[in-house]
């Protein structure tokens, strides 16, 4: 398996965008009760987070049917680092308080197109 720096550059050479984000899985840790008394906190840290242009995305997760909520979530990350995202996810009040736990992985976006900007708590969007 190549380093993930040797990847990189190896994807940029081909053409693609080989751009670096932050993948966040978020898993209960608590029951929904509990988790829920962290939520607006929770809330205020990501909307936070999406004004500073630190967050690219996040929202909750079903289960494997599709049917149902599973109480965990994903969020995506800018940051400079594995270690600022880490800082970023463990500073969320949701991890940092015990609602949830989470595992943390670098993406590598190389494909795909984008041609709105959403600002999903402020509900704005542009055309570009």
């Amino acid at each position: 398996m190549p380093l993930w720096s040797e990847y990189r550059e190896t994807a940029r050479a081909r053409g693609s965008l080989a751009f670096e984000l932050y993948i966040v899985e978020s898993t209960p840790a608590m029951a929904p009760p509990q988790m829920l008394e962290i939520l607006p906190e929770h809330l205020a840290y990501q909307k936070q987070m999406e004004s500073e242009g630190k967050l690219f995305m996040a929202g909750p997760l079903s289960d494997a049917s599709g049917e149902q909520m599973s109480g965990g979530g994903m969020i995506i990350y800018r940051a400079a680092s594995l270690e600022d995202a880490k800082l970023l996810t463990e500073n969320d009040p949701m991890h940092a308080k015990g609602g949830r736990t989470f595992t943390l992985r670098k993406w590598l976006v190389n494909e795909g197109s984008l041609s709105i900007s959403v600002g999903f708590a402020n509900q704005t969007a542009a055309l570009s």
